[in-house]
């Protein structure tokens, strides 16, 4: 019957600082991103909350599967859902250092260092549940866009550098 309770609270959670993110962010989208030199491949200011909803949701409910298959928050779940924790710290704490420090050169430390964390995640994930892997793919292929936007920003706009 509780089941339905974890299923919601694990697949809502990445959603809460990607809205604080968003929420306490949102006046410098404008005021300073719009400003930045950025690639002719930089997607929409309009794709980021829809890419963003679809990929938390995703990450969410694999983070509940692994869970789950784990019997909860026993001593097998320390690395997997440590190393996604970890990850999912370092995702919530990018736009705070992007658009809110303005901190070019943390921002990308921070999204280098998210990958690195996201990938472990995926590869702990794989051997307990290959659905959960799979679900964190398409974040995968968003970070990697994000890491080579956050690159060419960093690259592409020098004055910026804090």
């Amino acid at each position: 019957g509780r089941m339905w309770a974890y299923t919601v609270g694990f697949t809502v959670l990445p959603h809460v600082g990607g809205f604080l993110g968003w929420f306490l962010n949102r006046k410098e989208i404008p005021a300073w991103y719009e400003k930045l030199k950025k690639p002719s491949w930089c997607p929409s200011r309009r794709m980021f909350p829809v890419a963003w909803t679809m990929l938390y949701t995703g990450m969410g409910y694999a983070s509940y599967l692994v869970w789950n298959d784990l019997g909860g928050c026993g001593s097998k779940a320390i690395v997997p859902l440590g190393l996604y924790g970890a990850q999912l710290a370092l995702n919530w704490a990018w736009p705070p250092l992007f658009f809110g420090a303005r901190n070019l050169n943390m921002a990308l430390i921070d999204i280098l260092c998210l990958d690195g964390l996201a990938i472990g995640t995926l590869c702990s994930w794989y051997r307990i549940n290959r659905l959960a892997a799979l679900l964190l793919l398409p974040y995968l292929g968003w970070l990697a866009m994000a890491t080579c936007l956050t690159i060419r920003i960093w690259k592409d706009n020098p004055q910026q550098k804090s």
